[in-house]
């Protein structure tokens, strides 16, 4: 049935769904790449869409920007849907040389500093981990693919403007982290909780070391190779 921020029923919804943050990047993943998409879902502009790929149904179906907004649909996917899969498609910040804008990266951990896991069930780890048959998943789609895929574990942060410069050293010395986003953390978190599989895969939109930046219709449009990677893996 229904749930507050998803007007789609049961059945709309696929057992795999590719998670962008935005709206839009959910509109153009399934215009661009699935067979007869249908809009399953609008409450709060939160587009979801089903289609095929490839024959196989799939849903994407955007988050929202940070933990709580994606803890939210994913909890309500993987508990109220039955969703057994669930790949975050974003965009990341690159604190190391090593990755560089436009690269494809898999999150092989997701490190927080959050109160998100502990508020939800008590969970006291600030790293968690995604689903290790997802991640074959996707490495091996790439690979097909011919894509290169590049790995690290991610900082997934309540905040988005820093003041200093200091805090970014820390996570990047201490925590080993090479690229920052906003939701892998509560999704892997959900995912444990409901006994499901989630993964993140992500591109890189903008570096801290070099200073390059994407335009917000080059994130909208133009990350296509997470996308194929993506819809590989959610139908294997």
């Amino acid at each position: 049935m229904p749930t507050p921020h998803n007007s789609a029923s049961k059945e709309q919804i696929a057992k795999s769904v590719l998670m962008p943050g935005d709206p839009l990047r959910a509109k153009f993943i399934a215009e661009t790449f699935l067979e007869n998409p249908v809009l399953v879902n609008g409450v709060r502009g939160v587009n979801g869409f089903t289609g095929t790929y490839k024959g196989v149904p799939v849903t994407v179906m955007a988050s929202g920007m940070g933990m709580p907004s994606i803890g939210i649909y994913s909890y309500e996917l993987f508990k109220f849907y039955d969703v057994e899969n669930i790949i975050r498609v974003g965009s990341a910040g690159s604190y190391v040389a090593d990755l560089k804008v436009r690269d494809t990266v898999l999150a092989e951990s997701a490190y927080s500093e959050s109160s998100f896991a502990l508020v939800q069930n008590g969970e006291t780890a600030d790293v968690l981990y995604p689903s290790a048959e997802l991640n074959a998943k996707l490495r091996k789609a790439a690979e097909d693919l011919g894509i290169e895929l590049k790995e690290a574990r991610i900082h997934s942060s309540d905040v988005f403007y820093h003041e200093g410069s200091e805090y970014q050293k820390k996570v990047v010395d201490e925590k080993k982290c090479g690229a920052v986003e906003m939701e892998s953390f509560a999704l892997f978190h959900n995912a444990k909780v409901c006994g499901k599989n989630a993964a993140c895969i992500l591109t890189i939109s903008d570096s801290f070391v070099s200073k390059e930046e994407t335009t917000a219709e080059e994130r909208q449009n133009t990350f296509t190779n997470m996308m194929k990677i993506a819809l590989e893996a959610a139908i294997a």
